[in-house]
């Protein structure tokens, strides 16, 4: 009977003692025998987390040196449970038993995806248990097309940042990158100076390339100039890699990209267009890194033993079937995302996930240095010869350079992983998820710093091949395109306009060529120079229409864009200059018919009349060399004092042979009638060319 009183005691006690220990951290008895000696608490682990993995989780812990001997000698392993949250009773775990103490991870898997659970790591011998707090993780959804679309999203959200931050610094330092581009000589290294400077400020290669492009098209750069930029571009693009290495992934950097949003947001709606430019500037660069958390959250998490990253890692690196496979992958991404740092960007996420080994990565950064070519490709399909021999050297230049690199994949891996050893960066070939991305950042410097310092010297080869791939077709290819605005809208006012009014100052030089070629046709005598000499004018009538659609349609784009007060003074004067220019051809093109019908039916001009149509000419050409002065002059330097006087001196020349006109009828008897009517007709479309001409140089001040 005392022993039966004894044991009801004993179990009282042990009941009082279960109930006086708190919820969580607590000891659990699981048997009738007392342990003594060492007692887990929560010191023992520490560090833990829950990651979210595709239907299950990630548990993650430490464990200290003495904990671990300690739990050792007492037989203890480690446990976790877990249950649903929303799921309120103690049956409801689920328990993981028996984990080697040796272990600091252990996925939950098989559970259901978009699901918010509880867990809790402890550790167990059989008879005593100690749990730690509860830690909340969400199951992550099996990856499906609702997530590609979300990663296409990201990457379209990248996209649009870096074009509204690249944007936003074009128009905030457009004047500068026009001067700056307009400083380069034949000194290689400037160019390579002035690519590097205007990549790394608006962060994109393709806008720097499609510039230059533009710029030789327009004459601005020589072909030979234009390499060292295209050069220095590429080695500016690699800073991109630089930005996502050291703040896309380590440092969420999204409430600080709100606050740049926050400041940015009130610039948008001042008057100052510099202000609205810099705010957007600062919204595209707070896109970027808002982007750059959404990308890494849309790319799948697989581990390392997930069939598809198996796959991967099936493929021999240093095969180079396997380097140019995925090289190619990188060309065929890039020209999808028409941007080599977005590209960059997205593979860089994928090493950050584990989802590519680096080796595998580099090859991919390699072609998409060549995808990143096909943008120069395509804005020079509307351009002349010389822009398309600029984008065929960047191809030239980026295709050779990755082959090169190809060849020598394993020792250019060998070297990075050389210098980051060196320079105590880890292994990414050991740890691609740890240290993959500053080695990517690496090569990418490496392999276009590299590139660039080999091909420099062979600038005049790569000319030369240019030349003989992009044969030239004749003046009409050379001479007759848009040289200053085929290559594309440049997305900034200043740079647009210049562009435009290089082409409107071309267009001048042609209608002041079709002045030369009438006076040509009017004194000659041979009946097949006389054709010949009809037909070329009757071209370039054809020119100044189709100059006057395209050049006005340019500058449409550029107003739709938005333009400052100063700008749209600027478009309404190139409008109205087009347009004159434009009837100026049409007036030309009608005294070549005049003249044409004059050498068919045998019509003759006195020696007077001659000489005071030639009279007529000088003038108009004289007026036509002061207004081409002007169109290349800068509208604030530009003085109508000039321009005035020379067609003062056409309308005082016209009401001369008006007069003589006059007195020349009264006495018609004597005269060929039809040759004074056509001689009369010539001088007053001389006249009114005198009248375009002084409304173009108007047109040069603003004046509409």
């Amino acid at each position: 009977m005392r022993n039966f009183f004894l044991a009801i005691l004993f179990l009282i006690i042990s009941v009082y003692h279960l109930n006086a220990q708190p919820e969580n951290d607590t000891l659990v008895i699981a048997s009738t025998e007392v342990v003594t000696g060492f007692v887990p608490d929560e010191s023992i682990i520490h560090n833990v987390s829950g990651t979210p993995l595709i239907e299950g989780f990630l548990v993650e812990w430490n464990l200290n040196y003495d904990s671990y001997t300690a739990l050792k000698e007492n037989d203890y392993t480690l446990y976790i449970r877990y249950k649903v949250a929303k799921d309120k009773g103690d049956a409801n775990w689920v328990e993981i038993n028996r984990i080697s103490l040796k272990e600091t991870r252990y996925a939950v898997e098989h559970l259901s995806g978009g699901e918010t659970y509880l867990f809790q790591l402890g550790v167990n011998n059989g008879v005593e248990s100690f749990w730690l707090d509860e830690i909340k993780v969400e199951a992550d959804k099996s990856w499906g097309f609702f997530n590609f679309l979300v990663l296409i999203g990201s990457l379209g959200l990248f996209i649009y940042g870096m074009k509204i931050m690249s944007d936003g610094l074009q128009r905030a330092a457009g004047s500068r990158l026009r001067y700056l581009l307009g400083s380069i000589t034949s000194n290689r290294l400037k160019g390579v100076l002035a690519g590097f400077g205007i990549t790394a400020l608006i962060q994109s290669s393709s806008v720097t390339t499609v510039m230059t492009v533009s710029f030789v098209n327009a004459g601005l750069l020589t072909l030979t100039q234009s390499v060292g930029v295209l050069m220095g571009a590429n080695i500016g693009t690699t800073l991109t890699g630089w930005i996502v290495n050291f703040f896309g992934f380590e440092v969420n950097l999204g409430p600080y990209a709100l606050v740049l949003i926050a400041i940015a947001t009130p610039m948008m709606f001042l008057s100052n267009p510099k202000s609205k430019a810099w705010a957007n500037a600062l919204i595209g660069f707070s896109l970027l890194f808002i982007r750059l958390g959404f990308l890494n959250a849309a790319v799948p998490q697989l581990e390392t033993d997930s069939t598809f990253v198996q796959y991967i890692l099936g493929f021999n690196s240093n095969s180079y079937w396997s380097i140019l496979l995925f090289a190619f992958f990188g060309v065929i991404i890039t020209v999808i995302v028409q941007s080599s740092s977005a590209a960059l960007a997205l593979t860089m996420t994928l090493v950050a996930g584990g989802i590519i080994p680096f080796e595998i990565a580099g090859a991919m950064v390699i072609g998409q240095n060549v995808g990143t070519t096909v943008t120069a490709e395509l804005a020079a399909t509307v351009g002349n010869v010389h822009a398309k021999r600029a984008a065929r050297i960047n191809t030239l230049f980026n295709t050779v350079g990755a082959l090169v690199a190809i060849i020598l994949f394993p020792f250019l891996i060998k070297g990075v992983i050389l210098i980051m050893n060196s320079l105590d960066l880890g292994n990414p070939y050991e740890n691609s998820k740890a240290y993959g991305n500053t080695g990517l950042a690496i090569l990418h410097t490496v392999f276009n710093v590299a590139n660039v310092g080999i091909f420099i010297w062979f600038v005049p080869n790569l000319v030369r091949a240019a030349e003989k791939m992009v044969k030239s077709k004749g003046g009409h290819d050379e001479e007759f395109h848009l040289d200053y605005i085929g290559a594309g809208y440049m997305s900034t006012p200043n740079l647009s306009l210049l562009e435009a009014k290089k082409e409107i100052a071309k267009f001048g030089e042609i209608t002041s060529r079709m002045s030369k070629f009438s006076r040509e046709l009017l004194f000659e005598k041979s009946k097949k120079v006389q054709k010949k000499l009809i037909e070329r004018i009757a071209k370039y009538e054809e020119i100044t229409d189709r100059v006057e659609v395209e050049v006005a349609n340019y500058l449409n784009k550029i107003s739709e864009g938005g333009a400052s007060p100063e700008n749209a003074a600027r478009i309404r004067g190139m409008n109205r200059i087009v347009n004159e220019l434009e009837r100026i051809g049409d007036i030309f093109y009608q005294i070549s018919k005049g003249l044409e019908k004059k050498a068919d039916e045998k019509i003759w001009f006195s020696p007077h009349q001659r000489n005071r149509l030639a009279e007529m000419f000088n003038l108009v050409d004289e007026a036509f060399n002061i207004m081409i002065i002007n169109l290349n002059m800068h509208s604030a330097d530009v003085v109508l004092d000039d321009a005035n006087k020379a067609e003062k001196k056409i309308v005082e020349k016209a009401e001369q042979i008006r007069t003589e006109y006059l007195n020349d009828l009264s006495n018609s008897d004597e005269l060929n009638m039809k040759g004074i009517i056509i001689y009369n007709n010539i001088c007053a479309a001389l006249e009114r060319v005198g009248g375009h001409i002084i409304n173009v140089s108007e047109g040069v001040k603003g004046k509409v």
